[in-house]
């Protein structure tokens, strides 16, 4: 069974999504909505697959992906944004050709949450990790680059983080929690995932047999992370992130890399 994640703070498309992940999965499937602190003004759809986490308080992101993923019953687990649509068949599809030490991710398209329609744009496949900006602004942040179109299943360096499928017991193994000490409750979780998965001797993979498409970043934000409870707070993450993985990153990854 694949365990699908949706950590949830306001965004009205959250009900769009789950829709989408129960039209299209043709194999066995459990929703967690993980409710952050908050109760949605529309209830969710009553189909036995989805089953809802409600945080009596906001965590963050972080720490509703780990809500998540500590009652979830699947050999597999996802986590997807509020705010994607999804392949015919993407449950079997990813889990059919994962390998046991792979974190892998569908091929991106960017979705128009109007329309509910997948714009035409090409798809996000392969992406470098790299150290961008300047000073304060300074990050890891995956850079989209051109992939090999006659490989199906590809490994890449990065992924935005929107979706992405592991293994439960490789998540208990690399991962166990996401950390929210240094990194705060947001930022920098699928660098945090890809460089633990790496040290164990893992892989990130994209799989362009199936598709999610993410809300375009042209369109209004319709989700919140930053509350009162936990603000938003990038630099802290960026930060820390550069400060526990930044050497490893130059020593090791970037020479295998080429980059």
């Amino acid at each position: 069974m694949l365990s699908i994640i949706i950590p949830s703070y306001k965004d009205p498309l959250l009900h769009k999504t789950i829709q989408s992940l129960l039209d299209n999965a043709e194999g066995e499937i459990e929703i967690i909505a993980v409710l952050d602190g908050y109760w949605p003004e529309t209830p969710l759809n009553s189909d036995e697959r989805v089953k809802v986490v409600h945080l009596g308080r906001n965590r963050g992101m972080r720490g509703a992906i780990n809500a998540g993923v500590a009652v979830a019953q699947g050999e597999f687990i996802m986590r997807t944004d509020e705010h994607c649509s999804f392949g015919k068949g993407y449950d079997v599809i990813l889990t059919r050709d994962l390998e046991p030490n792979w974190i892998v991710t569908p091929r991106r398209y960017f979705l128009d949450p109007v329309k509910w329609e997948v714009m035409n744009i090409p798809p996000v496949d392969f992406m470098k990790l790299k150290i961008v900006g300047a000073g304060a602004g300074q990050k890891f942040s995956g850079v989209e680059a051109p992939g090999n179109d006659n490989e199906p299943i590809q490994e890449s360096m990065a992924m935005q983080g929107s979706c992405w499928v592991m293994k439960r017991d490789w998540w208990d193994k690399v991962v166990g929690e996401l950390q929210t000490e240094g990194y705060g409750p947001h930022y920098q979780d699928s660098h945090e995932m890809v460089f633990k998965a790496w040290q164990a001797g893992g892989k990130l993979m994209v799989n362009k047999n199936t598709w999610h498409a993410h809300k375009h970043r042209d369109f209004p934000r319709t989700h919140n992370n930053g509350t009162k409870e936990n603000p938003s707070n990038n630099e802290q993450s960026w930060d820390y992130s550069l400060k526990v993985w930044r050497d490893y990153y130059e020593k090791e990854i970037r020479p295998k890399w080429g980059i």
